[in-house]
C-alpha cells in the first residue's frame, strides 16, 4: 500500500467530520481532524468538508485562523479534497449569505431552483467530464449521495469536472491541478465514495 499519508481534516464545525475520517482510514490514509495552521501545513493532503451555512462557515474559519492555511495550502499545489459545503466555500461569494467565500475558483454559490423538492437529498448521477485522475475512475452515470440547497457555479468551464441533473444541470465536481472537489458526500456513496477516497489518497502518495 505505500507509505501512510497524512491527511488533514479541517474542522471548523461544519461537517461530517467522523464519517470522512472513518472513510479515509479505511482507504489506508492517516487523517488528522484539525483546526490548527500548523497541523495543516505539515500534512501531505488537505480534505475540507463541510454541512452549514454560508456565513456561519465562513465566520467559523475566520475566528479560527484557518482561511489563510487552506488558501496557502491550495496555492502550494498540494492534494486538496473539498467535499459538499467545502466545494461551495472555494467560490467568490454565496446567494446563501453575505460574508466572501474563500475566492480560490472564480465563480458563485447559487441556489437550485424552484420547482424540485430542496434539499436535492439522495442519490442521483454524476457526469464525469476531463480526465483527472482522481475522478477519472468514475464510471458513466455512477451514483452518488447528495444533501444541498445550492450550489457552486464556477465562472470558468474549464474547471467543471462532473455534472448532474436537478432541476438545472449544475456543477457537481470541480478540478483544477492538484485541487479537486464535489458536491455529493463519497463518505456517504458506498463503495464507490471509497474508491474516490482511494483514488484521492493515491494520488497524495504519488504527489
Amino acid at each position: 500500500m505505500g507509505k501512510p499519508v497524512r491527511v488533514a481534516i479541517v474542522d471548523y464545525r461544519a461537517g461530517n467530520i467522523r464519517s470522512v475520517a472513518k472513510a479515509l482510514e479505511a482507504v489506508g490514509a492517516d487523517p488528522l481532524v484539525t483546526s490548527d495552521a500548523d497541523d495543516i501545513q505539515r500534512s501531505d493532503a488537505l480534505v475540507f468538508p463541510g454541512q452549514g451555512a454560508n456565513d456561519s462557515s465562513m465566520r467559523a474559519l475566520r475566528e479560527r485562523g484557518l482561511v489563510d492555511p487552506i488558501t496557502q495550502f491550495i496555492e502550494s499545489d498540494r492534494p486538496f479534497l473539498g467535499v459538499c459545503l467545502g466545494l461551495q466555500l472555494l467560490m467568490d461569494a454565496s446567494d446563501e449569505g453575505t460574508e466572501p467565500g474563500l475566492g480560490v475558483i472564480p465563480g458563485r454559490t447559487r441556489r437550485l431552483p424552484a420547482g424540485q423538492k430542496i434539499p436535492h437529498m439522495g442519490w442521483n448521477s454524476v457526469t464525469i467530464k476531463g480526465d483527472h485522475e482522481v475522478l477519472a475512475g468514475v464510471a458513466a452515470g455512477s451514483h452518488f449521495y447528495f444533501v444541498h440547497s445550492y450550489y457552486a457555479d464556477p465562472t470558468d468551464p474549464s474547471v467543471a469536472a462532473g455534472t448532474t441533473e436537478y432541476g438545472v444541470e449544475f456543477t457537481s465536481a470541480v478540478a483544477r491541478r492538484a485541487l479537486v472537489a464535489v458536491q455529493f458526500h463519497p463518505e456517504k456513496s458506498g463503495e464507490m465514495g471509497l474508491d474516490l477516497y482511494r483514488r484521492f489518497v493515491d494520488f497524495a502518495r504519488r504527489a
